[in-house]
């Protein structure tokens, strides 16, 4: 058995390819699994630098999320924009933080 298959992958993240109206991934479990697994390691590892952030400049929770999102999502991004979402929800829930609210229909961010 893989390394891939053993991977517990959260509801949330295998909706993140489920088109919408369909019910079924448009990509292979491994696939998601090795996105998965880039992102929840990029949630874990901005955790220190978040609380750093909003310790050091005294900023609200959102605007850290808001700062963490934004470069998540720059020019040399290595994530879909949805992917930076989750890591930015995921990345609130390690904190104990409120979670984000995205625009509806931002597709960019």
């Amino acid at each position: 058995m893989s390394d891939a298959s053993q991977i517990d992958i959260p509801v949330s993240f295998l909706a993140l390819f489920v088109p919408p109206g369909k019910t079924r991934p448009i990509a292979s479990h491994a696939d998601i699994a090795v996105r998965y697994e880039l992102c929840e390691d990029l949630a874990q590892t901005l955790v220190p630098t978040a609380t750093q952030l909003q310790l050091m400049r005294d900023l609200h929770a959102r605007a850290v999320l808001a700062q963490c999102l934004q470069a998540l999502c720059g020019p040399d991004a290595v994530i879909e924009p949805q992917e930076a979402r989750w890591v930015v929800c995921r990345l609130a829930e390690l904190l104990g933080w409120e979670q984000p609210v995205f625009p509806a229909g931002d597709a960019a961010v």
